[in-house]
């Protein structure tokens, strides 16, 4: 990372894009970006993608959706749905995950630099690229994810 921002712009389209299968992520602010600031992630799924119950100690996470309607389950509470221009925020330490429930969605991922370099770590550069448990695995180990479980079913 470099120890101070530099000012840029990114047109549609310019960041850096990664893929996991159908889901897609445009890399548009990462800590090297930003000196070290935040990381901030496009990311567009389409319905039953999520992320299974987990945590991390060490990094907050911020969710804001653009389109689409987006299920979080965050701690104890029941899922809770979030549709376009809401917003959810995790605490460090906080189990949690999310399910797509709209046909397509699109959020805004605001986290630290190094959940940031999570993210980057479980994707990849080809068009729907399929991302080995191996991979997700080693990734988890080297960024401070754990995972607690699969999602609750839906009601």
């Amino acid at each position: 990372m470099s120890p101070t921002a530099r000012a840029y712009v990114f047109k549609p389209n310019e960041s850096e894009l990664r893929w996991m299968g159908d889901t897609s992520a445009f890399f548009l602010a990462t800590g090297e970006l930003t000196g070290g600031a935040f990381g901030l992630v496009d990311e567009r799924a389409k319905r039953g993608v999520g992320a299974p119950l987990h945590r991390h100690d060490e990094d907050v996470e911020s969710f804001y959706v653009l389109e689409g309607e987006v299920t979080f389950f965050l701690g104890d509470a029941p899922g809770q749905q979030v549709s376009a221009g809401g917003f959810a925020h995790i605490p460090k330490g906080t189990v949690h995950g999310f399910r797509i429930d709209s046909e397509t969605a699109r959020y805004l991922i605001l986290t630290t630099p190094r959940h940031a370099e999570f993210y980057r770590a479980i994707t990849g550069t080809e068009v729907r690229a399929a991302i080995g448990k191996a991979t997700i695995d080693q990734a988890c180990r080297d960024y401070g994810i754990t995972f607690v479980g699969p999602l609750p079913e839906q009601a």
